[in-house]
């Protein structure tokens, strides 16, 4: 087998991507998008019907309704490909809000609900910040499965694991791109700084019987995910996708819950105050959450701007 076949047999395979025809190929079983990935897959020729489609949908709605159409458009396509779960993200400029975080995630669910398609098959995405976390409690409760996006930070991975989300995607590769930007470090798989901080996390998430999923995601380079190898699961761009197709080295599992058992880290829990004290305390964790929510709403902030131009 390929190493992408080994890696399916030990961890959930997700493809992190807005182009169907990358799914179809690589078939994995979940997929996730965010506005960076709708904003490219939109601005192709052979996508651009799915705007079109929601800009007829939706006569006289406010653009963020028309966005908030695409989004669903497109889950809906990956839905037709993948055999399970879809991720859609809520606006990150929504990151600080919580109450317009609940209020956006119950919209896309009902949006799907309409469509024929249950909530279990979609997955909310929501940015990690205390009030990203807090929304996504209530929305648990009410069924509305949530990923717990832009995540670098243990103190952010226990607070997501107490308020019952589903799964976390902790960003591999931009834990990466801090430290080799501070310290001009290159770093083997394994001293990876953000492979090892999924561990750390998998390894607390299954020795205190944690039931949140752990996802890793952004990675830079195929070393990094065969280094996380029997995660829950991975969330892999169509690149490295294929480099994984095209080699047949042997895959080792490198996350147990049998290892996990083994380490050391005590359970422990967060409040508000001791939640945003230990974040402060991770400038990486600080710098690169702040960025990515920057990054994502300024890609929304590009779909609006094609949506009016269309």
């Amino acid at each position: 087998m390929n190493q992408l076949e080994q890696l399916k047999q030990i961890t959930t395979v997700v493809a992190d991507t807005g182009d169907f025809e990358s799914m179809k190929v690589y078939q994995p079983q979940d997929a996730t998008t965010n506005p960076s990935l709708i904003l490219q897959a939109a601005a192709k020729p052979e996508y651009r019907h799915l705007v079109e489609r929601a800009l007829r949908e939706t006569p006289g709605a406010s653009t963020d309704a028309i966005l908030d159409r695409i989004l669903v458009l497109f889950g809906l396509e990956i839905l037709k490909i993948v055999p399970g779960r879809v991720s859609t993200e809520v606006d990150a400029r929504l990151s600080f809000d919580t109450a317009g975080t609940i209020v956006k995630a119950r919209q896309l669910i009902a949006s799907y609900e309409k469509e024929g398609h249950p909530r279990e098959r979609i997955l909310i995405k929501i940015a990690s910040t205390w009030e990203g976390i807090k929304a996504a409690e209530v929305l648990e409760k009410e069924g509305i499965r949530c990923n717990l996006t832009l995540l670098f930070s243990f103190a952010q991975a226990i607070a997501c694991a107490e308020a019952g989300v589903r799964l976390i995607s902790p960003f591999v590769g931009r834990i990466l791109d801090w430290h080799k930007a501070s310290t001009g470090k290159d770093y083997q798989p394994d001293e990876d700084p953000g492979v090892l901080s999924v561990r750390k996390i998998y390894n607390y998430y299954k020795k205190h019987g944690y039931k949140t999923e752990v996802m890793g995601a952004s990675f830079r380079n195929k070393g990094e995910i065969l280094a996380l190898a029997g995660c829950d699961l991975l969330t892999i761009s169509p690149g490295l996708l294929g480099e994984l197709q095209t080699s047949a080295e042997i895959v080792i599992p490198h996350l147990t819950p049998a290892e996990a058992a083994k380490s050391g880290d005590a359970k422990t829990s967060l409040d508000e105050k001791a939640f945003r004290y230990a974040l402060n305390e991770d400038a990486m964790a600080t710098e690169k959450t702040a960025q990515g929510i920057r990054s994502f709403a300024a890609d929304i902030v590009k779909l609006e701007k094609l949506v009016r131009e269309l």
